[in-house]
């Protein structure tokens, strides 16, 4: 077998794990209860695995667990016989094929990447460069919840470390205010991410703000307060009351970055490799890091698959990015074993192969093996 046979994909498993959340995932355009996610296993020619996550998020991407599914077969089969040494290409034949399903493509990507690092003996962060290899915090996500259900979990995790609140808001935002407000007098030294997932018009964005500045709170980032079309919104919010504002949904892709670029819409692009895909989520980072704009790393509702990829993103290619990778913590389980852990907020890297894990419980349908 010649060095480069070794590299060949041979076989594509995938297998649909159900995650139950401990309180609802609700966001201003839907919620969660249960994660609806899957799992991929890749195989080479040498018998080396690597794992990838398929996450969608219907109300962010449209797509779900079924459509997901559907794409990453027709994905994979295309894989299949291809060499993991040319993920480059690979990648970019994936978007063309499925430009509307960067769930499947992040999780084939994934699993790619996992298995040729995996292949050549060395960590996933190591392919971007291992820039800045540490342990890193992340903020916790504070779903919209009753005021008194707010104060309970904030307390939760305030008390385990956390000290940036990423608050969900944009159901009615003079009870976002008086939450964050809660938050800010019964957690000394905690600063925001408030995030709308585009549920506020610009009048209540303001109001926000100004209840904000009003309680003196620390907010770090406002997170897609506004429609994803309404650049001139964002742009506007950041000219009047000088708050950094963050690109989410606004910024699904490439094409989307650029516009938000031109309009001056953001100071930080959230980069989510299940929104983008991964390889599409990488680019985007450096044209982010080029047009000085900050970079948040997020995600769906993931394990530690797609957020071990995520966090390897950020020691992989250096900078400050702000770090939101907490939804493992928002699971009753973590089916998965190895890679990254948290101490608290703090992320604390692997250096194993690949990203390190591994899924235990993985059983792929008859129908999944490619």
């Amino acid at each position: 077998m010649s060095a480069s046979t070794s590299f060949t994909i041979t076989k594509i498993e995938l297998c649909s794990l159900d995650l139950p959340i401990t309180d609802p995932f609700v966001v201003a355009t839907g919620q969660l209860q249960v994660a609806h996610n899957a799992f991929v296993r890749l195989t080479l020619h040498d018998g080396t695995v690597g794992y990838g996550e398929i996450a969608p998020f219907p109300a962010i991407t449209g797509e779900n667990r079924e459509s997901s599914l559907k794409k990453a077969r027709i994905l994979g089969r295309h894989l299949l016989g291809q060499s993991t040494l040319y993920y480059q290409r690979l990648g970019h034949e994936l978007s063309e094929l499925a430009p509307d399903a960067p769930a499947a493509r992040c999780g084939l990507e994934t699993a790619l990447l996992d298995a040729l690092t995996r292949a050549i003996h060395v960590p996933l962060w190591a392919l971007w460069g291992g820039a800045d290899v540490r342990a890193r915090e992340t903020d916790i996500t504070i779903p919209i919840a009753s005021l008194a259900r707010t104060r309970e979990l904030a307390r939760q995790w305030y008390e385990r470390g956390f000290r940036l609140f990423k608050i969900k808001v944009g159901h009615d935002v003079d009870e976002d205010v008086r939450r964050a407000e809660a938050l800010h007098r019964h957690c000394a030294g905690v600063a925001f991410v408030i995030d709308s997932n585009q549920g506020y018009t610009r009048e209540e964005a303001a109001t926000l703000i100004k209840g904000v500045n009003r309680f003196g709170g620390t907010l770090l980032l406002l997170e897609q307060p506004l429609a994803k079309d309404d650049l001139e919104g964002h742009a506007k919010l950041r000219r009047d009351f000088r708050v950094a504002v963050a690109a989410d949904e606004s910024a699904q892709s490439l094409h989307d970055l650029q516009s938000v670029i031109r309009h001056e819409a953001a100071d930080f692009v959230n980069i989510k490799i299940t929104k983008s895909g991964l390889l599409e989520g990488i680019l985007m980072v450096t044209v982010a890091k080029a047009a000085g704009l900050g970079v948040m790393l997020g995600g769906m509702v993931e394990t530690r698959v797609a957020m071990g990829c995520s966090y390897s993103l950020a020691m992989g290619l250096g900078g400050r990015p702000v770090l939101d990778l907490d939804t493992p913590l928002l699971m009753e389980t973590d089916p998965i074993d190895g890679g990254y852990t948290y101490e608290g907020p703090r992320l604390q890297p692997w250096h194993g192969p690949g990203l390190g894990l591994a899924i235990p419980s993985f059983q792929a349908a008859t129908s999944d093996h490619l």
